[in-house]
């Protein structure tokens, strides 16, 4: 019973080790595809970062520019309220306090238009637009006051979903590398029992008995 013991926990982690590959394979394809650049722009005397879609991998960028990838993706974040929430949140915000907010990568690039933009303040999700403005950022010509366009067809928000992304991912890759960990260890054991169990079998087949 010990040495069939021994086997099935031998071939069990055998089993499990072998699993554990395509695991450490997915976080090294997520490393090379996720994680690069991307941080967001710090500005001055703001509490918020902005976002360049451009400081993203090619690939990540060619996923959120397809049309029909955004739309779906565009309708989520319009169903999920993620604007909403924001300018309810902020609402009763002076200018000077709005500016000094932390605001995540998603309400930064989607609900608000870039600062370069010089657009005036009258609530979060709310700015008009002043005769001044000279900025070439096309997604000044993109912001729009109505709830359900305001800076959703923007290169920041599309910036600022990959900049969410990559966050997730990083959390994935870590929680990845935990449990390549605890495969290795179990696995370790598992080698442990496979020689334990073929030295039970030389003591037995040479006629030796345990006391």
């Amino acid at each position: 019973m010990f040495r069939l013991s021994n086997n099935l926990v031998g071939i069990l982690n055998f089993i499990t080790f072998l699993l554990s590959i395509p695991i450490l394979g997915a976080g090294i394809w997520l490393r090379n595809h996720v994680t690069n650049k991307g941080a967001g722009q710090v500005l001055s005397e703001r509490g918020y970062k902005e976002y360049r879609l451009g400081d993203y991998s090619h690939w990540l960028q060619k996923r959120v520019n397809n049309t029909k990838n955004w739309n779906k993706i565009k309708s989520c974040l319009i169903d999920g309220k993620v604007c909403s929430d924001f300018n309810d949140k902020y609402l009763n915000d002076t200018v000077t306090k709005f500016y000094t907010e932390h605001l995540s990568a998603l309400q930064s690039g989607c609900c608000k238009p870039a600062d370069e933009c010089g657009f005036e303040y009258v609530s979060p999700t709310n700015w008009t637009s002043t005769t001044t403005a000279s900025s070439t950022n096309p997604d000044c010509a993109a912001w729009n006051n109505d709830p359900n366009t305001l800076c959703f067809n923007c290169n920041s928000c599309k910036a600022g979903l990959l900049d969410n992304i990559k966050s997730d991912w990083k959390k994935v890759a870590v929680v990845n590398i935990i449990f390549l960990i605890f495969l290795i260890i179990v696995y370790s054991v598992g080698c442990c029992a496979f020689r334990n169990n073929r030295r039970d079998n030389n003591a037995y087949n040479s006629g030796w008995k345990h006391p």
